[in-house]
């Protein structure tokens, strides 16, 4: 998997009426822009959907990030599972530290030492910015926008994303997610098809959002069934 296909760890943690369908690469004149974000003349012209829902989390702040500090945590019926990462994207250090050990590696010099950390962060950073990853992975996926459709968790009419990586390169390719969002580009729910499989993989929410110095965080994930739950705690994220 490139560095950002999402490593779902099924067996620990196992452990969506289309009515318009848009290409993503056109994003249409008729579709509103309601976040005030990206609506002003003075921001960048966002030509796709990805990048809309990208700037609406605040990627226009990336660049200013020195450090994003993360705990991943995972409850399921009477089992946790966690692992803290500090991460350093302009020098590409990215640390582990779980129960176990503590690793540091430089991501453009991954080795056998190194690459089951780097499937877990990839895993984990993806959960944790999935609406970033929408604009750096832009040229590994195909992508369609359908202005509504109905979200597989609360049944409410929303518009829908729908990505699909390419099937060659990274951990895990092929894989395809859909996202749901309203007016304020903001995922509210998404589905995960392993493979690009047609039916779900992992259904979940995006909810409990937090701003973090310009950063925009969806906290909590549940599943649509089952006492699942995955969630970030001891967020930092520190900039220039």
């Amino acid at each position: 998997m490139k560095n950002h296909f999402i490593v779902i760890i099924i067996s620990l943690l196992f452990i969506s009426c289309k009515t318009e369908v848009k290409k993503e690469n056109k994003y249409e004149d008729d579709i509103e822009v309601k976040n005030p974000e990206i609506a002003e003349d003075s921001k960048p012209k966002l030509t796709s959907t990805s990048e809309s829902i990208a700037f609406a989390n605040g990627f226009k702040n990336w660049d200013k990030i020195q450090e994003i500090k993360f705990t991943f945590n995972v409850d399921r019926d009477t089992l946790h599972y966690d692992r803290t990462w500090k991460w350093r994207p302009k020098e590409n250090l990215v640390t582990l530290i779980s129960q176990k050990d503590t690793i540091t590696y430089n991501r453009a010099s991954i080795d056998s030492s190194s690459q089951k950390a780097d499937q877990g962060f990839i895993n984990d950073k993806y959960w944790l910015l999935a609406p970033f990853n929408l604009s750096w992975d832009a040229a590994s996926f195909t992508s369609e926008h359908s202005l509504k459709d109905i979200a597989p968790i609360s049944g409410k009419e929303m518009q829908r994303l729908t990505i699909v990586y390419n099937n060659e390169g990274g951990y895990t390719p092929g894989d395809a997610y859909d996202f749901y969002f309203e007016g304020d580009f903001l995922i509210k729910e998404w589905v995960f098809r392993e493979k690009n499989t047609k039916e779900p993989s992992l259904i979940t929410t995006w909810e409990d959002y937090s701003d973090f110095n310009g950063i925009k965080i969806a906290k909590t994930h549940q599943r649509n069934e089952g006492n699942w739950k995955l969630y970030f705690t001891n967020i930092e994220v520190t900039t220039e």
